[in-house]
């Protein structure tokens, strides 16, 4: 008769035990987990997919994040700009008062310190601070004021800012609201609080020019490259067909190089490498830009602080004419720029509101298209864990009722 181990059935029923209790306990991590991956081998491709599912829910939420910070920035600075375009506007009806021809040289005084009072509210909106600590008009660099004053003695005898200049940068702050889509959220003071199209005029004569070797120029941060025996008609063909914001031609007079900005703005111009410009007389060779231009070179184009110092200064000199021609001009251009500056902000939010809305809808569908390659339904998968349990306890039920007692149970 064949001999049958009494070990076998034990070892048997254990093994099969434990079989059924990782069957259990699987099947409870995926309750507890409400996932149907809990490894790569359970199912590769579904889990690759939900990987890159999530990195992309990750990103997602990081862009979100950027378009709530952009928004901030730029929701403040357009409450500055629209504040200092109600200043403008007081100033414009000050220089319409003034120039009326009804006020003698007192009551024109009058109002020129007026309109002093509004210079001051202007300064302070341009240095102003936002809500993370920076200058908002500062350009990359937010740590210090953008617009430096100079104060001095007033034709009334008082002490007032005398001239205002630009002191910040023109970097660019660029924040990624898409896969690969970055927009700009920062404002420059030299763009902002611009009235007119800057002009330079250089007074060395350059017809005859040619670059004695290769260099690079840089106009508004855009690199222009120039070659060794390039002359001054080359230069001026390179600058037009750039990216930079300005136009370069020939002064008909002093057969010299003119820049001009396409827009009212302050000019940013220094040679990289070599000295092209510094040959051109339209920089000089131990400044930065942008107090960098030739003290030879003649510059055109005033920022809306030139434009109210202009109008101030014109109504302490009882100059009615000079009120209503020139000063009212330049408020007039300096208010056109900064409404425009204002409309650019607006669809600069406008656009970064409709990226954040098409992310708030594909946030939920990433969630559910995740849900898709490794979610669970929770109500079949409890179904499934209880049937796993009495199938466990039945298991463990009859085990015991078909292993007997054994020799050793006895003797003990």
């Amino acid at each position: 008769m064949d001999r049958v181990s009494s070990n076998q059935a034990f070892l048997d029923a254990q093994f099969y035990l434990r079989q059924r209790q990782a069957e259990l306990n699987a099947q409870s991590a995926k309750v507890a987990s409400q996932t149907s991956v809990k490894e790569l081998r359970d199912d590769p491709l579904a889990a690759a997919r939900s990987v890159r599912f999530q990195s992309q829910l990750v990103r997602l939420d990081r862009y979100s994040s950027n378009i709530d910070v952009m928004r901030g920035r730029l929701n403040t600075a357009e409450a500055h700009l629209s504040e200092a375009i109600t200043v403008l506007q007081r100033v414009r009806e000050l220089a319409i008062r003034g120039a009326n021809g009804t006020l003698d040289g007192e009551q024109m005084g009058y109002v020129g310190q007026e309109v002093n009072q509004l210079l001051n509210e202007l300064t302070s909106l341009a240095n102003a601070t936002g809500e993370d600590g920076k200058r908002i008009f500062a350009g990359f660099n937010g740590a210090f004021a953008p617009f430096r004053l100079e104060v001095g003695r007033l034709a009334d005898g008082r002490d007032g800012i005398k001239s205002v200049s630009y002191v910040g940068d023109i970097g660019r702050v660029n924040t990624e609201i898409s896969e690969d889509t970055f927009v700009d959220v920062s404002t420059p003071g030299n763009y902002a609080f611009w009235a007119e199209n800057q002009q330079i005029y250089s007074s060395t004569r350059a017809v005859d020019y040619r670059a004695q070797e290769d260099g690079t120029i840089d106009i508004d941060g855009v690199a222009i490259e120039v070659k060794r025996g390039d002359n001054l008609f080359a230069l001026i063909d390179k600058i037009n067909a750039s990216a930079a914001p300005a136009r370069a031609r020939l002064d008909p007079i002093r057969e010299s190089l003119v820049l001009e900005s396409s827009f009212p703005h302050q000019l940013w111009v220094q040679d990289v490498s070599g000295t092209v410009l510094q040959d051109l007389g339209i920089v000089d060779g131990g400044s930065t830009a942008p107090e960098n231009v030739a003290d030879s070179a003649l510059v055109f184009g005033g920022s809306v602080f030139d434009m109210v110092i202009h109008l101030r200064d014109s109504l302490f000199d009882g100059n009615a004419g000079a009120v209503g021609g020139s000063a009212l001009r330049g408020i007039d251009d300096a208010l056109l720029n900064m409404v425009t500056t204002v409309s650019d902000i607006g669809a600069r939010a406008e656009r970064i509101q409709l990226t954040q809305n098409r992310i708030a809808f594909e946030m939920p569908e990433r969630v559910r298209m995740n849900d898709l390659e490794v979610g669970i339904d929770l109500a079949t998968a409890i179904s499934d864990l209880k049937a796993l349990e009495t199938a466990h306890e039945a298991a463990l039920a009859a085990t015991a009722r078909s292993l007997g007692p054994r020799l050793m149970d006895f003797l003990r």
